[in-house]
């Protein structure tokens, strides 16, 4: 009956989810996290990684300790990209979580209607996020987040308040994770030059399967199920793959694909390697170490890196 719950809950919203613009704070579509990245960004049905907050509130439930988790990013043209993540269980009032994700697009000469220099300016972009997430059956999860989010350049600003809603459903038996959330609903409180705009609202589905007899984890999410597209297939080409490979208990190895940020990055019929991606993860002492590689094709590539530890 769990089961059928939670995929009649699914279908309801796929049916049912109105199309939303994608026009302002795109850095939220972002996969700070290395592992993540690693994976594509198939995380959506993650459930022991404080910075699944991210991407699913509801995987918070599913941790067991009380974590903190740091990353950072190196985007092209010496953007810089930071987030925080913690979570802590509060017994049977359920699990809550915090974040906190930047980002900089670095210092910009300012000029006047006549070319002068007259200074510098910064552009920046920052959401604050709070989480929860509790069962709603045995092996039923439900999540949501709050966040506050604000972009600045020079002396402009913009700010929005957004939510996120998920659900997770394990099969521990059988090694089975599903997860679906709606990510970056919500609206603006100050707008750029009163110019209203959407946020970048994001429906996600994924699932992630533990292997019975080798240590591999293999994961896929299909994105921005919300979009409208000519025929519903169409729908499902925002996609991503995973694998984990868990080579000991101190060291994985991780691969993924992403199959829209192929087809936005493709320069005519030549693509490279954009698109795909590969990562490690090390365990010293009670610290993890995380790293990501994304190749963005001919333009160049993103290097992510991250530590984690349970307080």
């Amino acid at each position: 009956m769990k089961t059928k719950s939670f995929f009649a809950t699914v279908i309801i919203i796929l049916l049912s989810t109105s199309i939303f613009g994608q026009k302002t704070y795109e850095f939220l579509r972002l996969d700070l996290s290395p592992r993540a990245g690693a994976l594509g960004g198939s995380f959506v049905s993650n459930s022991d990684d404080p910075n699944v907050i991210f991407y699913n509130p509801a995987g918070l439930k599913l941790i067991n300790d009380q974590k903190i988790s740091f990353s950072y990013v190196n985007h092209l043209l010496d953007i810089n990209l930071a987030s925080v993540s913690y979570t802590q269980d509060v017994g049977t009032w359920g699990r809550f979580g915090a974040a906190v994700e930047y980002i900089s697009y670095g210092s910009f000469t300012q000029a006047d209607q006549f070319g002068n220099k007259t200074g510098e300016f910064s552009v920046g972009e920052l959401a604050m996020i709070i989480g929860y997430a509790n069962n709603l059956e045995e092996n039923l999860y439900y999540g949501a987040n709050l966040k506050y989010i604000n972009s600045s350049i020079a002396d402009q600003s913009s700010s929005a308040l957004a939510f996120d809603l998920g659900l997770h459903y394990s099969i521990p038996s059988e090694g089975l994770n599903f997860g679906i959330a709606l990510l970056n609903s919500g609206f603006q409180l100050s707008k750029y030059f009163n110019t209203k705009e959407d946020l970048p609202v994001d429906l996600v589905i994924g699932v992630s399967k533990k292997m019975e007899h080798i240590p591999l984890i293999l994961s896929v999410d299909f994105h921005r199920l919300n979009r409208g597209d000519d025929t519903y297939t169409g729908r499902f080409e925002a996609f991503s793959v995973g694998a984990e490979f868990e080579l000991s208990n101190a060291f994985t190895i991780r691969f993924g694909y992403n199959n829209e940020k192929r087809k936005e990055l493709k320069i005519g019929d030549f693509g490279g390697l954009a698109g795909f991606n590969l990562g490690l993860g090390l365990l010293v002492s009670k610290y993890y170490f995380d790293y990501g590689y994304s190749s963005l094709g001919e333009i160049g590539s993103m290097h992510r890196i991250g530590i984690s530890t349970s307080l």
